[in-house]
């Protein structure tokens, strides 16, 4: 997998794990908790609309990863380097990704100066999946797909 070859390399291997590491949870949940002191009851109204957008990910995540079951790229190929700790054993869809792009649009879609932040950070949530070998790239794609949809919708119900 081309990806994977930057992951054989130190440096971005320390890096890209630190990356997929905040965008399991820490990144976010701290954002989250802090819209609601910086905004105020703007911050809180962003802050819950992020948690139910994540709420549906969530489940929308664990029915597909149980239906399609699809085996980690790692576990299919020897040379393919994987060196951090996995949630579960399947990678259909990318929930890490699934989750930035879903919490980026519906953040950006309130406050857009996140944008330089928040962006770049998403990409390289994406790109570490890929990177440390955990995922495929149309995984990762349909975390996109995924993660923008539900936003999206979200604004259309709430």
């Amino acid at each position: 997998m081309l990806f994977n070859k930057f992951n054989h390399k130190r440096l971005f291997n320390r890096f890209f794990a630190v990356i997929s590491r905040l965008g399991n949870g820490v990144f976010w949940y701290v954002l989250i908790a802090l819209l609601p002191i910086i905004y105020g009851v703007e911050g809180a109204k962003v802050s819950l609309h992020m948690l139910i957008v994540a709420i549906v990910l969530l489940l929308i995540y664990r029915r597909l990863k149980s239906a399609t079951l699809r085996v980690r790229p790692y576990r299919f190929d020897d040379n393919i380097l994987q060196n951090v700790a996995v949630l579960d054993q399947f990678s259909f869809p990318s929930g890490h990704t699934m989750h930035a792009v879903g919490f980026t649009t519906v953040l950006l879609q309130y406050f857009p100066e996140w944008y330089w932040l928040v962006v770049p950070f998403t990409v390289l949530v994406g790109l570490s999946r890929l990177i440390l070998g955990l995922h495929y790239p149309s995984d990762v794609l349909a975390g996109i797909a995924l993660g923008s949809s539900i936003a999206m919708a979200s604004f259309m119900l709430l």
